[in-house]
């Protein structure tokens, strides 16, 4: 044998080792599956890594990331469920309207929904405490939630009779958001006005379809509308609508008003669920929890433009006013 043939086999030999424990000490991956756009999902994906940092799980030590963002887009969602199952990340977490894609992608890894509107309703799940099969999460329980900001929205507004309702009605989630919100709104004698969307581009043409049609507008809880807030609020204001949703986040972009869970802690909580599972747990073990946190907040620089005067007891109970 030559002599650089034996050097290039014990090259060889001597990259063996080397392949193999870095085979060994491949972190755990995990896939963070974002509905919206990078910037809007920010400050829960923090509180979630935030969280993980405390138990052991640590970027680029002990576990790695693979994110993609939907950008409120359900049309993309296929394409990137199709990446992370080609990737074989360890867990996925995710909102619930990315379930039917990675089912589409004959998905099997472990799923941990963080923004699951309505679980049970939507037929993801049978049962919350036993959900079975590979998703496991939070659940916001929206269509629970109704009832109570329609009860906000009559407080602010003097002789409220028609409420608009703006919905995604791509998303099933939204859909029976909607439904329970017209169920409910009648059921106190107030008529209702929907504004039905897929895309962002439909957002103008809702508005400009129903000008004048209605007194306030609730908006439902989805990734297109919370990617496209700062529009949806600049045509709500301009129609002079006073506008409640279920996240803080639409209030800091000019809504007047939003009551709903703490998203920050439901990622928080994910992170937990995240933990188990990397260390084998099954997610249809894990049962899936509700809201624990619920926020209350207020923008009073819209409540001024709007010409609205807010009662003194309800600013006391929120959790938050921004001026």
């Amino acid at each position: 044998m030559r002599r650089r043939d034996i050097i290039a086999g014990l090259g060889s030999a001597a990259a063996w080792p080397l392949m193999a424990r870095a085979q060994r000490t491949k972190l755990p991956t995990i896939g963070l599956f974002g509905t919206a756009t990078a910037s809007v999902w920010k400050p829960w994906v923090e509180a979630f890594r935030r969280r993980l940092d405390e138990l052991g799980w640590i970027e680029g030590r002990t576990v790695s990331f693979e994110y993609r963002w939907g950008g409120g887009r359900s049309e993309r969602f296929a394409q990137i469920a199709a990446e992370l199952v080609a990737l074989k990340v360890d867990v996925i977490v995710t909102g619930q309207s990315t379930v039917s894609a990675l089912k589409q992608a004959r998905s099997i890894i472990p799923t941990v929904l963080v923004l699951a509107t309505d679980p049970i309703g939507t037929g993801m799940v049978a049962s919350l405490a036993h959900p079975g099969g590979n998703v496991t999460g939070l659940s916001l329980q929206a269509p629970d939630l109704v009832g109570k900001r329609l009860e906000l929205l009559r407080e602010v507004v003097p002789h409220l009779h028609r409420v608009a309702v703006l919905a995604n009605v791509g998303y099933p989630a939204a859909v029976l958001e909607m439904h329970e919100m017209e169920t409910t709104a009648r059921s106190v004698g107030l008529d209702v006005v929907r504004l039905e969307i897929r895309r962002a581009e439909d957002i103008a043409p809702a508005f400009e379809a129903h000008k004048g049609s209605a007194d306030a507008l609730y908006l439902t809880s989805d990734a297109l509308l919370n990617t496209n807030r700062i529009l949806i609020n600049t045509l709500a204001n301009s129609a002079r609508l006073p506008t409640i949703g279920g996240i803080r986040e639409i209030v800091e972009a000019g809504s007047l008003m939003s009551y709903g869970p703490n998203f920050a802690d439901l990622f928080r909580r994910a992170a937990d669920y995240v933990d188990k599972i990397l260390r084998g747990a099954k997610p249809g073990d894990l049962p899936i929890e509700q809201p624990t946190k619920f926020d209350f907040i207020i923008n009073l620089s819209t409540a001024k433009a709007l010409g609205l005067s807010l009662p003194p007891t309800l600013l006391d109970r929120a959790d938050e006013v921004i001026e």
